[in-house]
């Protein structure tokens, strides 16, 4: 797909640059050959060639650089699994035992040990 997107952009420089210069040189060229004037229907059709192969080089080179973003895209999904996988192999999961927390009982800080007031009602 490549090669062709390439061959048809020389194609379009090529068919542009022949015009151009055609056209420019057309007084005396013309006249050598014995051509006779350029119709306005004949310039329609000129341009129309040179239209359908800008189009085909246009729509050529979206598709390459498609398939390019895609290959890209799917490259870069492998390595993104492959740092996993480095991740995954330089940082193991070793199940920690987690600290149990020991309940204390709350110290009395009251230095005269009294008992608790009791509420009679």
């Amino acid at each position: 797909m490549k090669k062709f997107h390439q061959f048809t952009q020389i194609a379009l420089l090529i068919f542009f640059v022949a015009y151009l210069i055609f056209f420019m040189a057309f007084d005396t060229v013309g006249g050598m050959f014995g051509m006779d004037e350029i119709t306005s229907v004949g310039m329609v059709k000129i341009l129309l060639v040179g239209f359908i192969l800008f189009l085909l080089s246009w729509t050529i080179s979206y598709f390459a650089m498609k398939k390019q973003s895609d290959l890209l895209a799917k490259k870069e999904a492998e390595m993104n699994q492959l740092k996993a996988k480095l991740y995954d192999l330089e940082h193991p999961n070793i199940p920690g035992t987690p600290k149990k927390p020991t309940p204390t009982k709350p110290s009395d800080t009251d230095p005269t040990n009294l008992p608790p007031r009791q509420n009679i009602t």
